[in-house]
């Protein structure tokens, strides 16, 4: 029989409370930083309250990237209902310059790539941004191979941009850089 402590403090911290915990400790730690106690601690709770909701670390695991590929999705939907091509390609760089936390949690699970429950989730995160990029590169009049490539190559810069930045401290940018920078790639990969 449950205590009313225990049962008060499993009401009030959600498998979703759970799920963003994890998702910050994977963006600021990274995937093998994801243990049961030091989330129950970092959330101030007990572990019972962990397996209230979930039976394992890697059944968090899974529902925390669920989560963040929900997300990612709702995103690239929001700005899928931007008519003009150009602007959707706007909003999204813009949007990308904005999402710090994102950006963390990407590049922690980049680092995590060999692990079973992160790979198809990357996987698929990045195949339908291509796919969002390569449609609006044809949307502006480019051919299905250049549309293509391009989409490559922008996505490469974002992936290669945030290993700069996250990975290796390089290049040192504050916000106004960060804008700068922004507008450069905006010039440099949307079509005029």
């Amino acid at each position: 029989m449950l205590h009313a402590a225990e049962k008060a403090e499993r009401s009030r911290l959600s498998a979703a409370d759970w799920e963003a915990g994890a998702l910050d400790l994977i963006a600021e730690q990274g995937v093998p930083a994801l243990a049961v106690e030091p989330l129950a601690r970092r959330l101030s709770v007990t572990k019972g309250s962990f397996y209230w909701h979930f039976a394992t670390r890697e059944a968090l695991l899974k529902a925390a990237l669920q989560n963040w590929e929900t997300h990612a999705d709702e995103a690239l939907d929001q700005i899928a209902a931007i008519e003009n091509p150009r602007e959707r390609l706007r909003e999204l760089f813009r949007r990308t310059g904005r999402e710090a936390r994102t950006h963390s949690i990407y590049s922690a699970l980049l680092r995590a790539l060999d692990h079973p429950i992160v790979q198809p989730v990357m996987e698929r995160v990045s195949q339908r941004r291509l796919d969002f990029l390569r449609q609006a590169y044809r949307q502006v009049g480019m051919s299905p191979t250049d549309a293509l490539h391009r989409a490559q190559l922008t996505y490469a810069a974002y992936v290669g941009f945030l290993q700069l930045v996250l990975q290796l401290g390089v290049p040192r940018i504050d916000h106004a850089e960060l804008e700068e920078y922004v507008e450069h790639v905006m010039s440099t990969l949307i079509p005029s």
